[in-house]
């Protein structure tokens, strides 16, 4: 696949698992997409996985404060009432 992006990675990949290199190329793809989210898009995302989950707003808020300083490129911290504003508006 010369010319893609991450040419070794996906070369790897195929080397090393059994990906096909179009595979290899679409979950890299996929993987990458995830980690650019946003991170108010990332927010509801999470609010709306955890909310059909069960879990309350307590619960949700802890766990994606906790997230958020993990994702690729972490954004400000972000207080309990930004998060809530994200998500209801």
């Amino acid at each position: 696949m010369p010319g893609q992006p991450h040419d070794d990675l996906l070369a790897h990949l195929s080397r090393t698992s059994p990906l096909s290199a179009s595979e290899a190329a679409r979950v890299v793809a996929d993987v990458l997409a995830y980690f650019s989210e946003p991170a108010d898009e990332f927010v509801r995302r999470r609010h709306a996985e955890l909310k059909a989950r069960g879990l309350t707003n307590d619960q949700i808020f802890g766990r994606i404060t906790a997230e958020l300083p993990l994702r690729r490129v972490a954004p400000p911290e972000l207080s309990l009432r930004q998060l809530r504003r994200i998500v209801y508006g």
